[in-house]
C-alpha cells in the first residue's frame, strides 16, 4: 500500500505514461539525485541478467546523478541490441539533465525477450524531466509495477543530536520471487552523509536479511536491483549514526520485502518458515526453504489443511546433515503439531485447521540444540497465480 512518503532533500522524482505500456498506465520514471549524491547497489545473481543490469554495474562508480526505470519490458535477453538501447536511454537524460550517460542508471522491468523501444525515451524526455518535483517518490513507486496489484512504499527516520534523518523507499515484486535477488526492484534514498563503501556495506546487510529472505515461487529474475542513495543533505554524518542507520535501513528493507510478499501473484496468506537448533545459519536456512519452496506445502497452505506431513516431509529432504527425527518440534503458530518428532498429545485436527484458515501464519521448526535461528517469508500457492502467469504475455 502506498503511504506518505518522508521527503528526502537533493531528491526529485517523476512519473509518466510513455506508450511501453499499452494500457496507458505509468511506465516511465525518473529519480534525480543532487551533485554530491553516493550510490550503493545490488543485483540479481542470475547469470543471464539483463541490458540495463550489465549496463547499470558497468556506471555504478560515476558520482550517479539519475535512476532511470521503465516498467512493462525489461529489455532482457536482447543481446548487443539490448545493450545499445539501455546505453541510448541513459544518453537520452544525460542531454536533458546536463550529466554525463555514466552518471545515469537503467533499470527496466516487464517481458523478457523482448527489444525496448527507445521512441518513448525520445519523444518523453522533456515531459519526465520538467515533472521532477520533490514528492513524486510515491509516483516511481506506481510507475515501476507490473503485475504488482498493491504499490510498495515506506519511510523511517530517526534523530541525532535533535537532527532528524529520513529514509524512504518504493519497490516492485509480485511473481518469480526468491533470494539472489528476487524479481524486484527498489530504490531508497536518504540524506545522510554517507559515502559510497558505507553505503553499500548497509545495503548488503539489510538485504540480506530482507529481499533475500523472501520467496514466492522459487524463481529468480534477470532484472532485479535494488538501489541506495544518500544525497549529504542532513548535515548528520555516517561515523555519527551508523547504528541507528543500519537499524532504519534494515527496517525499513524488510517492511518493503513484506509488502511484496504480501502482494505474491494470487497468493491469501503471508506465511514465515522460521527454522532453529541446528549447527548453522545456512542449514536454518536450507531447511526453511526446502518448506517454503514445497509446492505440496504451499497448495495445503491455500486450502487452509493442516497437512503436517507434508512439512515434516519437505524438513527431510532438506540437504542438510545432522537431522533425527526425535529432535523435531513443529509449530503452527502457537499450536504445537510435532513434539521430538511425534504427534503432540495436545494437538488436535481442529486445532490445526484453525491456524491454518489465518491469513498471518508463523510455521515453526526447531530442530535441536544450537542457537541459529532463521526466517524466511513465503506465500501459499493459488489457482490464481497459475492464471495470472498463463496469461501475462496474453
Amino acid at each position: 500500500m502506498s503511504v506518505d512518503l518522508l521527503r528526502v532533500n537533493g531528491v526529485k522524482c517523476s512519473s509518466i505514461s510513455s506508450g511501453i505500456k499499452s494500457d496507458n498506465a505509468l511506465d516511465l520514471s525518473l529519480i534525480s539525485l543532487i551533485e554530491g549524491t553516493n550510490t550503493g547497489a545490488v543485483f540479481t545473481k542470475n547469470i543471464f541478467c539483463a541490458a540495463p543490469v550489465i549496463v547499470a554495474k558497468n556506471h555504478l562508480n560515476n558520482n550517479i546523478r539519475a535512476l532511470l526505470i521503465n516498467s512493462g519490458n525489461a529489455n532482457a535477453g536482447t543481446g548487443k541490441k539490448g545493450l545499445e538501447r539501455s546505453f541510448k536511454s541513459c544518453e537520452i537524460f544525460s542531454q536533458e539533465l546536463g550529466i554525463k550517460a555514466e552518471q545515469v542508471l537503467p533499470f527496466s522491468t516487464g517481458v523478457i525477450g523482448q527489444l525496448l523501444p527507445i521512441e518513448p525515451f525520445e519523444k518523453n524526455v522533456n515531459q519526465l524531466v520538467n515533472s521532477l518535483n520533490e514528492d513524486n517518490l510515491s509516483e516511481v513507486a506506481k510507475g515501476i509495477l507490473t503485475t504488482d496489484l498493491l504499490e510498495k512504499s515506506c519511510s523511517v527516520s530517526f534523530e541525532v543530536n535533535g537532527q532528524k534523518v529520513n529514509l524512504s523507499g518504493v519497490a516492485k515484486g509480485s511473481g518469480m520471487i526468491r533470494p539472489d535477488m528476487a524479481t524486484m526492484l527498489s530504490f531508497i534514498v536518504s540524506d545522510v552523509c554517507a559515502s559510497q563503501v558505507e553505503l553499500q556495506n548497509c545495503l548488503n546487510i539489510a538485504v540480506n536479511q530482507s529481499f533475500n529472505r523472501i520467496t514466492v515461487d522459487g524463481d529468480t529474475s534477470t532484472n532485479d536491483a535494488c538501489t541506495l542513495s544518500a544525497t549529504n543533505q542532513s548535515g548528520i554524518l555516517y561515523s555519527q549514526c551508523h547504528e541507528e542507520f543500519q537499524k532504519a535501513l534494515n527496517e525499513l528493507t524488510r517492511k518493503l520485502a513484506h509488502m511484496i510478499v504480501k502482494d505474491g501473484e494470487g497468493s491469501t496468506k503471508f506465511v514465515e518458515v522460521n527454522v532453529s537448533g541446528l549447527e548453522s545459519n545456512d542449514d536454518c536456512l536450507e531447511v526453511a526453504y526446502t518448506v517454503a519452496h514445497s509446492p505440496l506445502v504451499k497448495t495445503a497452505l491455500f486450502a487452509s489443511d493442516a497437512n503436517w506431513g507434508r512439512i515434516l516431509a519437505a524438513v527431510g529432504r532438506a540437504r542438510v546433515k545432522g537431522l533425527s527425527l526425535e529432535n523435531i518440534n513443529i509449530s503452527l503458530n502457537e499450536v504445537q503439531i510435532i513434539s521430538s518428532g511425534e504427534i503432540s498429545e495436545q494437538y488436535t485436527e481442529e486445532a490445526g485447521s484453525h491456524e491454518m484458515e489465518k491469513s498471518d501464519i508463523t510455521i515453526r521448526i526447531d530442530l535441536g540444540s544450537y542457537k541459529t535461528n532463521e526466517s524466511v517469508w513465503t506465500t501459499d500457492l493459488s489457482y490464481d497465480y497459475v492464471k495470472i502467469n498463463a496469461e501475462y504475455r496474453s
